[in-house]
C-alpha cells in the first residue's frame, strides 16, 4: 500500500462554517507510516456526489479513507453510499446497538429508533467500534484495496485512525518510507531564500523535494523524502538539511513546530539572560507571546504597554523633548524605550517596539507599517526601522516575530 486518498463529507464544510482539520489529520498521519496522499476531496451531503467520488478514487489509489455523514439525521447518508457502492445490504449490528444503548443510557437519554439506526451496517464490512461516540467506523479490506469509514467528529475519528486504522496501514504500508523535515525561517522573503538557496536540482539532487511555505511571519521549509528504508530516509534528509543550512543557517530558528519565542526562550534560559520589553504598536503582544512558552518565567521579568507619549515618559523615563523633536514613531524613542526599560527592570536585555499600524495615521514621511524595534544589552543599543503596511492584527504578529528575531540574531552575534 502506498497511495490514499481523502473523501470528507458535509456540507458545513464546503460553506466554510467548519474547518476540515480532519483530512489534514489523516494526512499527517498516513505520511507517518509511508503512505502517501495523493488525492483529497470534500464533497457535500449528496447521494450522486458522495457516489462519484467513491468510484474515481478507489480505482485510482490503494486506500480511501472517508469522513463524515454517519450521524443519526436525513442529512447522514454515508453509510447508504457505502452499501450501495459494494452493492451489499444494510444490517443491524447488535454489538454496536448496545454501544448506542449504553452511551445514551450514561447521558438519561432514552434509545429511539433514529438512535437506532446508528448501528446499521454494510453487510460484510468489519466493524470498527467507536467507544468514544455512537457513529462506528467500517472498513473494507478485499481484493488488494482498502476503504474505511470514519465519523466526522474529530476526537471520535483520530481515536479509530489510531486505534484500528494505522495500526492495520503499518501493516500494509511495505517498501516506503516518507519522512518530512521543516525548518523554520524568520527575516527573509520566499523569492530571496529561493535564490540564496541556488539551483534546487543541485541541492536537492533528486532524491528529494522542497516546499516554500510562506506565512506573515516567515517561511517554513519543507524536506520530504521517499526510501525504501528508515535509514535511507534519513540519510537524504539529512544531507538536504546540511546543503540548506551551509546557504541559510543565519535565517533558520529552529525545526519542526517549535515557534520563535520557544527558540529564543531557550537561548535565554541556557544563558542565564532576562529580557523585559517595552510595547507601543504590538499592545503587549510580544509579551504575549514570549509568556505563553512553559518556563518563560526564568528570563522574562516584564513587560509594558506604553501606548502613549505620557506613559513613555512617566513609566520608561523617555525624554519629552526626544518625543517632541523626533516623535513617538523614531529610532530615538525606540532607543529611549529599550534602554529605559531594561534600566527600571534591570533585566539583560530590553526590546522595545513603535510604529503606526493603521489603517489611519500614516504621513508621507512615516507611511503606515512603518516600525522602529530597538533593543538594549550591555553592548550598548541597536535599532532596526521595518516597513510592514499589512492589516492590523497580521501587522502586530510580524513586528512581534520581527523584535523576537532581533533578540535571537544579538544573542548570536549577527546584529
Amino acid at each position: 500500500m502506498k497511495t490514499a486518498a481523502v473523501v470528507t463529507i458535509g456540507d458545513e464544510i464546503l460553506i466554510g462554517q467548519v474547518t476540515n482539520t480532519n483530512a489534514a489529520f489523516i494526512g499527517q498521519e498516513l505520511s507517518e507510516v509511508g503512505v502517501e496522499v495523493t488525492r483529497m476531496i470534500v464533497v457535500g451531503d449528496e447521494y450522486e456526489e458522495i457516489m462519484a467520488a467513491f468510484r474515481e478514487y478507489y480505482e485510482k489509489v490503494d486506500a480511501v479513507l472517508v469522513t463524515g455523514g454517519l450521524g443519526p439525521t436525513h442529512d447522514d447518508i454515508t453509510r447508504k453510499v457505502v452499501a450501495d457502492f459494494f452493492d451489499v445490504p444494510l444490517v443491524m449490528d447488535n454489538s454496536v446497538l448496545e454501544n448506542v444503548r449504553d452511551r445514551l443510557a450514561k447521558r438519561g437519554i432514552a434509545l429511539r429508533k433514529v438512535n437506532e439506526e446508528q448501528a446499521l451496517v454494510p453487510s460484510g464490512c468489519e466493524v470498527l467500534m467507536n467507544h468514544w461516540g455512537t457513529a462506528p467506523g467500517m472498513l473494507f479490506d478485499e481484493d488488494g484495496k482498502f476503504f474505511v469509514v470514519m465519523p466526522g467528529v474529530p476526537h471520535e475519528m483520530q481515536n479509530l485512525m489510531r486505534e484500528y486504522v494505522i495500526p492495520r496501514m503499518k501493516q500494509k504500508a511495505v517498501g516506503q518510507v516518507i519522512k518530512h523535515r521543516v525548518l523554520r525561517t524568520t527575516g527573509i522573503a520566499e523569492s530571496s531564500l529561493y535564490e540564496l538557496l541556488g539551483d534546487m536540482g543541485v541541492l536537492l539532487g533528486g532524491k528529494a523535494k522542497l516546499a516554500f511555505l510562506p506565512s506573515q511571519i516567515g517561511v517554513r521549509l519543507r524536506i520530504t523524502v521517499k526510501s525504501a528504508t528508515v535509514e535511507g530516509a534519513d540519510s537524504i534528509i539529512g544531507e538536504v538539511e546540511r546543503e540548506i543550512r551551509a546557504k541559510a543557517e543565519r535565517y533558520i530558528y529552529a525545526e519542526g513546530e517549535v515557534e520563535i519565542e520557544e527558540a529564543v526562550g531557550r537561548m535565554l534560559a541556557e544563558r542565564k539572560l532576562t529580557i523585559s520589553v517595552a510595547e507601543s504598536c504590538t499592545g503587549g503582544f510580544i509579551s504575549h507571546r514570549i509568556t505563553n512558552v512553559s518556563g518563560s518565567s526564568a528570563y522574562f521579568d516584564r513587560g509594558v504597554v506604553s501606548y502613549s507619549n505620557r506613559a513613555k515618559m512617566d513609566i520608561l523615563h523617555v525624554p519629552g523633548d526626544v518625543l517632541e523633536k523626533f516623535g513617538a514613531v523614531s529610532e530615538e524613542v525606540a532607543r529611549a524605550m529599550a534602554e529605559g526599560v531594561r534600566k527600571i527592570s534591570s533585566a539583560d536585555i530590553g526590546i522595545s517596539v513603535t510604529g503606526i499600524a493603521g489603517p489611519t495615521g500614516g504621513t508621507p514621511e512615516k507611511p503606515v507599517g512603518l516600525v522602529y524595534i530597538g533593543l538594549a544589552d550591555s553592548a550598548g543599543a541597536v535599532v532596526e526601522r521595518r516597513v510592514m503596511p499589512d492589516e492590523r492584527l497580521r501587522f502586530k504578529d510580524r513586528v512581534s516575530q520581527a523584535a523576537l528575531e532581533l533578540v535571537r540574531k544579538r544573542l548570536l552575534g549577527l546584529s
